[in-house]
């Protein structure tokens, strides 16, 4: 499995909010780091695989129904990969829409994902909860 695949299972799995399949395509010692500001967000520097589901991907899926799509792929050295795209979805509690642009980069070893670095624009995220 090449490195974009690895990051495009973990899209796949976040677009059908697959839990399961968002922990199991992290690797062991995977770290984050998440964009300041980011709503709902526990833990903007989760280490491990269970800390970033409780800390990042859960409160935000419990506040948003929203997924990262990817529009720009760059397959960089030693295992790195650059994405850009935009989250697209809605607030639970507002109902309010959400566009907001992001740039991941990925790091991928052993066939997973082992660090991200997460660029978005929060203010869109949190103008949509006001």
């Amino acid at each position: 499995m090449s490195n974009r695949e690895v990051v495009e299972k973990f899209y796949r799995a976040t677009q059908s909010g697959d839990g399961a399949a968002i922990v199991d395509a992290l690797h062991p010692d995977f770290e984050a780091r998440v964009a300041p500001g980011m709503p709902s967000v526990t833990d903007t520097a989760p280490r491990g695989p269970v800390a970033a589901l409780n800390g990042v991907w859960g409160p935000v899926s419990r506040d948003f129904d929203i997924a990262p799509f990817a529009e720009t792929w760059i397959d960089g050295d030693d295992g790195a990969v650059v994405v850009t795209g935009h989250y697209l979805g809605t607030a639970r509690a507002t109902g309010k829409r959400v566009q907001a642009e992001f740039a991941h980069i990925w790091r991928v070893s052993d066939g997973k994902l082992k660090a991200l670095h997460q660029y978005t624009d929060t203010w869109c995220w949190r103008d949509a909860l006001g």
